[in-house]
């Protein structure tokens, strides 16, 4: 059975979420529809500030809705807790899910009671999951003596030790090293192939959404603005984007007029601090624009240094979406 033909593990309707502000009411879910299915991999890729956290604590019951509905594997999250925490489980990148001086091992089977797990099963599970993520010469080291990514590595265990039918994941590879990452990536994809499992993953890194993701949702200011393939959403947008490097690195307020050119999107700007060279993405949707945006580069006295056109990534989708990338929103986002 294909993934099209799948059910829909986790149902989203109308989803809202308020909270209260020193300047009044904050909105981080505004409206969010949303269907997962069983066997997928999931992601949520937003700049931070965009709601990604706030519907994975709804969604996995530790958080209320202000309204609208969410369902896992049927049951409503907000009525019917109870019925849906046995069959998840999350994980996150920012929490440091262990106690120190207890091992690997040891913090495993400690979480593996809190579900009920027999001794036998959970050490075959545990065992089981540690060999696939590298992690087994390590399991009866103290936790503290890990490192960030095998700690990790542990976290990512622990999430699967109660056997799960939907995994809610946040941000699950920030901070670590390339083949730390690859292996949880590798993992994840495998748990939803061969067990059937679904995974919920959000986060903002636009190549492990390309890498692993049956999907995604682009998420900005709680509401999902596009949600398709990668592969999709890349190729709606045509033409190849356009990169500009000059020196020194343009301020924000020099580059607005660049936005409101003919054909233009919309773009994003980084700097190199190592070469000292600014560089800014622009989204165009034809070679003409392409070229507009070079012309008004050299009008406006930037000095170019270079450019090329690149395959469009994910964050230009999120650029042609709202006319701006992940780290312009983020800095313009309050929350």
């Amino acid at each position: 059975m294909s993934l099209r033909d799948a059910k829909s593990t986790v149902e989203v309707e109308g989803l809202r979420r308020e909270f209260k502000g020193k300047e009044g009411k904050v909105l981080a879910l505004d409206g969010i529809d949303l269907k997962v299915r069983e066997g997928e991999v999931f992601g949520v890729l937003g700049p931070n500030g965009a709601g990604k956290t706030t519907m994975i604590r709804i969604l996995s019951t530790l958080l209320l809705p202000s309204s609208g509905s969410a369902r896992v594997m049927g049951w409503d999250v907000a009525k019917q807790p109870e019925k849906v925490r046995p069959l998840i489980s999350t994980a996150s990148g920012a929490e440091r899910a262990g106690y120190d001086y207890i091992t690997a091992r040891g913090n495993l089977w400690f979480f593996s009671q809190l579900y009920g797990l027999s001794s036998k099963l959970a050490h075959e599970r545990i065992n089981e999951f540690s060999e696939m993520l590298g992690l087994t010469d390590y399991l009866d080291r103290k936790f503290y003596t890990l490192s960030t990514g095998y700690r990790q590595r542990v976290t990512v265990v622990r999430a699967f030790i109660n056997d799960p039918k939907v995994v809610f994941l946040d941000e699950p590879t920030i901070g670590l090293d390339v083949m730390t990452a690859l292996k949880i990536r590798e993992f994840l994809v495998k748990q939803a192939k061969e067990s059937g499992r679904t995974i919920l993953l959000a986060t903002h890194n636009m190549a492990e959404v390309d890498a692993i993701c049956n999907r995604v949702g682009i998420i900005d200011k709680g509401k999902i603005l596009a949600c398709d393939t990668p592969m999709a959403l890349k190729r709606s947008l045509g033409a190849p984007a356009l990169v500009m490097e000059m020196t020194p690195a343009p301020d924000s307020a020099s580059l607005e007029p660049l936005g409101k050119l003919e054909g233009v999107k919309g773009f994003t700007s980084s700097t190199d601090e190592e070469r000292g060279v600014g560089r800014v993405q622009v989204v165009v949707d034809s070679d003409e624009s392409a070229q507009g945006a070079i012309d008004f580069a050299r009008k406006s006295g930037m000095n170019l240094i270079s450019n090329w056109r690149q395959q469009t990534t994910l964050e230009e989708v999120f650029v042609a979406l709202v006319g701006r990338g992940f780290r312009e929103r983020e800095h313009e986002s309050p929350s």
